[in-house]
C-alpha cells in the first residue's frame, strides 16, 4: 500500500512539473503567435530615388567612436529603421545602455565580450578574486553576474527592446559592430525616434564639448542622452542603493567627459566563456525544437553566419548566401527580425528578386559592386555603385539585383520579418521558370525558343556565376 501511495505521489509530481513547463511554453508560443499577427505601422514609401549612404554624424569617445546614419531620411523612414556603427578600440568598454527598440548587431571584425542583462534572471556566473591587503595577507572577494557571451566576427546578436547591454573589446584589434534598430517594431511604445538610455557616463555633455556647445541635431539628443541616474535626487539615490551621497554622485557621472566608449586601463577582469568552448557548442548538431529546451533567461541570442561550410546556398563559381531566421535562432520570432549574409566572387551576380514580406537594409562589409533597385511602377529608383561601409534600403516588394566588382562583394542584410521570403526573377527557382512556356510566349510576345531560353538557360539557384552574355 505504501509503495502504491509513493508511486502515485511521484507520478503526480512528475506530471505536474511537465504540465507546468508545457503551460509556460504555451503562453510563450501564444505571445509569439499574437506578435506574428500584429502589423507594422504604415509608413510613407512613395520613394522616387534611393541612395547608398554613409554615416552623417561621427561621435568621438575616449576609446572609439560611434557613427550614425540619418534615420529621418525618406528611405529610413519608409522602412522604420535606424543604423549605428560602433568602433571600439582595444580595452574599450561601450557603456551599459538600453534602447526602446529591438536590434540586431552584426560583428564585422574583431572579437570581445558582451553582457545582455535580462530583468529577473539569476546571476549564474561567479568569480572569486584574490587580493593582498597588508597584514591580513590574501583576501578573496566574490562577484556574481549574469551570463557573458563571447562575440567574434560573423556573429549576429539579437537584442530585445529594453534590456541592458554592454560590450568590451578584449582583443588586440578594433571591434567593429553594425547595429540595425527596428523603430517600427511593436515593442516600441514611443514614437518613431531611436532613444538610448545610458546607465553610466555622461554622453550628452561629452558630445556638447566636442561640438563647442552647439545644438545637437534631432535624433542625436536621444542617442547622446545623459546617464539616467543624473535625473534622480542624490539623497534618494543614495538611500535606494544604501550608499553614501558621494558614491551616489559618482553614479550620476556629472564630470565624466570620456564619452560612451571608455578605456579600461588595466583590462576588464570578468568571468567569460572561452572561445573554444563556444565554438565547440556551435559545431554540435542542432536538435529539433521541442518547445521546452529554452527559457527566457537561457535563450540563445547569438549565431555566427560567416562560416562558409554552413552556407544555405553555395556556388563554387559565384559565391554563397547564409540565412538567419527564427527557425535557426528562435528569439528572432519575438523580435520579428532576420538577417542574410552574402558573398559574391569577382563579377558574379545575385539573381534579381523581391522580398515579399519585409523591408531589407543592406550594409556592405567588403568589396564593391553594382546594385539596381526597381520600384512598383517599374521605374529605377537606384542604379549605381556600392562600396564598403555604405547602407542601402530596399523596401518591401522592390526588386533588386546585385553584381560584384572585380574584388568581389560582401554584405549583411537585415530584414523586418523573422521569416523573410523572397521571389526570384531568374535562375532555377524563378517565378518565370514555374510558368508554362505558352504563358511566357504570349506575355512577352516572344518565340517558343526564346521562352525556353528564358526558362532554362540559367540552371543555378540564387548565386549566378559570371558568364558571356548570350547573343
Amino acid at each position: 500500500m505504501a509503495n502504491s501511495v509513493l508511486f502515485f505521489t511521484l507520478s503526480f509530481l512528475l506530471c505536474y512539473g511537465c504540465f507546468a513547463q508545457v503551460e509556460q511554453q504555451l503562453r510563450w508560443e501564444t505571445r509569439q503567435q499574437l506578435q506574428q499577427h500584429n502589423t507594422r505601422p504604415r509608413t510613407d514609401c512613395s520613394i522616387q530615388n534611393l541612395a547608398a549612404t554613409e554615416p552623417s554624424r561621427v561621435i568621438e569617445a575616449e576609446a572609439g567612436r560611434v557613427e550614425l546614419w540619418e534615420h529621418n531620411s525618406e528611405q529610413f523612414q519608409c522602412a522604420g529603421v535606424a543604423m549605428i556603427r560602433h568602433l571600439i578600440d582595444s580595452r574599450g568598454l561601450l557603456l551599459p545602455s538600453a534602447m526602446n527598440v529591438p536590434k540586431l548587431v552584426y560583428v564585422v571584425r574583431g572579437y570581445g565580450v558582451q553582457g545582455v542583462v535580462f530583468p529577473g534572471c539569476a546571476d549564474t556566473y561567479q568569480s572569486i578574486r584574490q587580493s593582498t591587503s597588508g597584514e591580513r595577507g590574501q583576501q578573496s572577494t566574490r562577484d556574481q553576474h549574469q551570463k557573458l557571451r563571447r562575440i567574434r566576427a560573423g556573429d549576429v546578436i539579437a537584442v530585445p527592446a529594453g534590456v541592458t547591454v554592454w560590450t568590451y573589446n578584449d582583443g588586440d584589434e578594433q571591434l567593429e559592430c553594425i547595429s540595425f534598430h527596428d523603430m517600427a517594431n511593436e515593442e516600441n511604445q514611443l514614437d518613431m525616434s531611436l532613444r538610448k538610455f545610458f546607465l553610466a557616463g555622461n554622453p550628452r555633455e561629452s558630445e556638447k564639448q566636442q561640438m563647442g556647445y552647439q545644438h545637437l541635431q534631432k535624433g542625436e539628443e536621444e542617442i547622446c542622452a545623459d546617464n539616467i541616474f543624473k535625473g534622480f535626487d542624490v539623497g534618494m539615490l543614495a538611500e535606494a542603493f544604501g550608499v553614501g551621497t558621494e558614491t551616489a554622485r559618482k553614479l550620476q557621472s556629472q564630470d565624466d567627459m570620456r564619452g560612451m566608449i571608455v578605456r579600461v586601463k588595466e583590462g576588464l577582469k570578468v568571468v567569460s566563456p572561452q572561445m573554444m568552448e563556444e565554438e565547440e557548442q556551435g559545431r554540435r548538431p542542432r536538435r529539433s525544437r521541442n518547445g521546452l529546451e529554452e527559457t527566457f533567461c537561457t535563450m540563445r541570442l547569438r549565431e555566427n553566419i560567416a562560416d562558409a561550410s554552413r552556407a544555405d546556398v553555395y556556388n563554387p563559381h559565384g559565391g554563397r548566401v547564409s540565412h538567419l531566421n527564427s527557425q535557426k535562432l528562435p528569439i528572432l520570432a519575438n523580435l520579428q527580425l532576420s538577417a542574410e549574409r552574402g558573398v559574391l566572387y569577382s563579377n558574379a551576380l545575385m539573381a534579381p528578386k523581391w522580398t515579399m514580406n519585409a523591408h531589407c537594409v543592406m550594409y556592405i562589409t567588403r568589396g564593391s559592386g553594382r546594385v539596381q533597385v526597381v520600384g512598383p511602377a517599374g521605374q529605377s529608383v537606384f542604379n549605381g555603385q556600392v562600396r564598403e561601409r555604405q547602407v542601402l534600403v530596399v523596401p518591401q516588394n522592390f526588386a533588386v539585383m546585385k553584381k560584384a566588382g572585380n574584388q568581389g562583394l560582401e554584405w549583411i542584410t537585415f530584414q523586418t520579418n523573422d521569416n523573410a521570403m523572397s521571389s526570384q526573377l531568374a535562375g532555377r527557382l524563378s517565378v518565370l521558370r514555374s510558368m508554362p512556356v505558352e504563358v511566357l510566349m504570349n506575355s512577352y510576345d516572344i518565340s517558343r525558343d526564346e521562352a525556353r531560353s528564358v526558362k532554362y538557360n540559367r540552371e543555378e539557384l540564387t548565386v549566378l556565376s559570371p558568364s558571356v552574355r548570350s547573343q
